[in-house]
């Protein structure tokens, strides 16, 4: 009988691992150089799977900081190797690992030609979530699989589609398209439009380099393309004020808002001084209203940022976030930043940017 043997991948087991990546994948392998990255980065998982002393197999997982979602990135058995159980077991290590990590959620993606793969997933308990178009290198499609790791509570459901803002300060623009679309499938969601609403809502100025976008602005930009839309917002201030300095910004911020609060009363747009609580944002959601939060990137990325979020589900423990700003400087691909489940009370507590501990929904409810 084999002696198989589990554990951390090695420095000295890089030469079998690129052999394994060579024999398992003709498309989509890695490199020599990010296997040897991804051993030596403490933020993964790389397990390997001994047989009688020799390297046969290896799973890697990324974790998403902030997060409570785990990626099995890839999965890779000998061919001489297989039927040895080594995927199930590596697969099951892994989800342990991952809790132990804190992790509730993992994912992954398959080709939807590889129905060896599908049927392991199937039967460790991934639900299918989605199909993503022309996900490999050769276009082939690819199915992504959720399984709740810590217990088998039922996947919930995500139905909004995902939009990646194109610059670095149109996650305002991103959000609102995203929580407009789900509402009005018919609306289009391109770069023109993206483009045009953070002219509308821009507040020129912020902590550095272009302006992001008020929660008025983007407020008035939902009303006047047919929406009816409430603002919940914790201060009667001016939004990001204390983010710039000089005298001079402060000027052109004072006027932005005056404008957009002269702009405000020409509408019914309704505005709610409070913050959005725990209960009442769940109620909106089941209601199927779209919303979009401000939070600060902090939990993400160490970098105390305002960032827009659309808020596409959350049950009674976590809020599910389309983040549209894809960090191309990680490993983690667009799928990271769709449906991202975040714990409700960590939500929260993000949900809220600098010293004036700003909090700022949108809540879409219809069109008019």
């Amino acid at each position: 009988m084999a002696e198989i043997l589990i554990r951390d991948a090695r420095n000295e087991d890089l030469d079998r691992l690129v052999t394994i990546e060579n024999a398992c994948f003709s498309e989509d392998r890695l490199s020599r150089r990010s296997l040897r990255s991804f051993i030596r980065a403490a933020q993964n998982s790389f397990l390997i799977a001994e047989v009688d002393g020799r390297v046969q197999a290896d799973v890697l997982v990324l974790y998403r900081r902030g997060t409570s979602l785990a990626r099995m990135y890839s999965l890779a058995v000998m061919p001489e190797a297989r039927g040895l159980g080594l995927a199930r077991e590596l697969c099951m290590q892994a989800e342990q690992q991952a809790v132990n990590r804190g992790c509730v959620f993992m994912r992954l993606e398959v080709r939807i030609d590889n129905p060896q793969a599908i049927a392991l997933y199937e039967k460790l308990g991934y639900q299918r979530i989605r199909r993503i178009r022309e996900y490999y290198e050769d276009d082939m499609d690819a199915w992504q699989y959720e399984k709740n790791i810590r217990s088998q509570q039922a996947h919930t459901a995500i139905d909004a589609d995902y939009y990646r803002q194109t610059t670095d300060f149109t996650c305002g623009p991103a959000s609102l398209m995203m929580a407009m679309h789900k509402l009005e499938p018919g609306y289009a969601m391109d770069r023109f439009e993206e483009l045009r609403i953070w002219r509308e809502a821009t507040t020129i100025f912020m902590t550095a380099g272009h302006g992001g976008c008020d929660p008025f602005g983007l407020a008035l930009s939902a009303w006047q393309r047919g929406f009816n839309v409430s603002v919940y917002i914790n201060t009667d201030s001016i939004p990001f004020i204390d983010s710039v300095r000089g005298e001079e910004k402060k000027e052109v911020l004072r006027l932005v808002h005056d404008d957009f609060q002269q702009r405000l009363e020409a509408t019914r747009i309704q505005v709610h001084h409070a913050s959005m609580s725990p209960d009442n944002l769940l109620l909106h959601l089941r209601n199927g209203h779209s919303v979009v939060s401000l939070i600060s990137t902090w939990r993400f990325n160490r970098n105390k940022a305002p960032h827009w979020v659309f808020v596409a589900a959350a049950d009674e423990d976590y809020v599910y976030l389309h983040d549209p700003d894809v960090d191309t400087e990680v490993d983690h691909p667009q799928t990271d930043y769709m449906g991202v489940p975040v714990p409700l009370d960590a939500f929260i507590k993000m949900a809220c940017f600098g010293r004036s501990k700003l909090r700022a929904t949108l809540v879409l409810t219809g069109v008019r």
